[in-house]
């Protein structure tokens, strides 16, 4: 996977093409073309080929339209194995890397984030609607809900205070799950509404599974897309890790 993502971000062009999604996410390949004027729309698909292959890129079409959506969960990842390791009581550095990593909401999907993990649906299935699993990966809360439709859903910090809570509005067992989702960590967060998340499941012929986190009702251009953003990457990068090696993710210096 590091050599992949090296490889994308080698070239100037699909820098570019990463940049423009950066500023504005879920663009379709006519107006990511505009952004390199000089380059034929086949050329275009080529780079985006290789950003995708990469794992830098989640497509979703929408009618007649394929929206291309930033996946930054493999630069996360490249973080955690490179420079976590070496430079994680900096704060400085992570906070500049959390940033890095953030990208403006758009209308739905707002975010759609995806990773392969190599467990099976099952054991991904469990860590994500397992409190004790949660603790290892999700900011150290605990979620607890009975995960039947209209059932309510909450993560707790270890202290029993709510981080958030929500209720799930459709579900599919070991596949996938749809829910609300409503920050309680800051008072604006709160007053602002829920947001809407759907976690989905999809076996590989290999035995691993393909997660595909999606995040909507973000509020274009809000600290709390922001902040979104960098979360769900931490999160969804953290599962993976806890899951292939059996280290749990340290909460990052700015959030503990």
């Amino acid at each position: 996977m590091d050599d992949g993502v090296f490889r994308a971000l080698a070239d100037p062009s699909r820098r570019t093409l990463l940049d423009r999604l950066f500023e504005r996410d879920g663009q379709t390949l006519g107006e990511l073309c505009a952004h390199l004027p000089s380059m034929t729309r086949f050329g275009v698909m080529r780079h985006l080929g290789v950003i995708e292959e990469a794992g830098l890129l989640t497509t979703r079409r929408e009618g007649r339209e394929k929206r291309h959506y930033l996946n930054p969960v493999p630069i996360r990842l490249v973080h955690d194995r490179w420079i976590g390791k070496f430079a994680e009581p900096v704060v400085g550095a992570m906070a500049a890397m959390k940033r890095t990593l953030e990208a403006e909401a758009m209308t739905a999907p707002d975010h759609v984030y995806s990773v392969y993990i190599k467990a099976s649906p099952d054991r991904v299935w469990r860590a994500i609607t397992d409190g004790v699993e949660t603790e290892q990966y999700y900011y150290g809360t605990r979620v607890d809900s009975d995960w039947s439709k209209g059932g309510r859903i909450v993560y707790l910090y270890p202290d029993g205070t709510t981080a958030a809570d929500g209720e799930v509005l459709e579900i599919d067992p070991g596949r996938s799950v749809r829910m609300t989702f409503l920050a309680h960590w800051e008072p604006d967060f709160k007053a602002a509404g829920p947001v809407t998340m759907a976690w989905e499941i999809e076996p590989q012929d290999d035995g691993g599974s393909l997660l595909t986190v999606t995040t909507s009702g973000l509020v274009e251009g809000s600290k709390m897309a922001a902040e979104f953003s960098g979360g769900i990457v931490y999160i969804v990068s953290g599962l993976k890790t806890y899951l292939e090696t059996g280290a749990p993710m340290s909460v990052p210096a700015e959030v503990s």
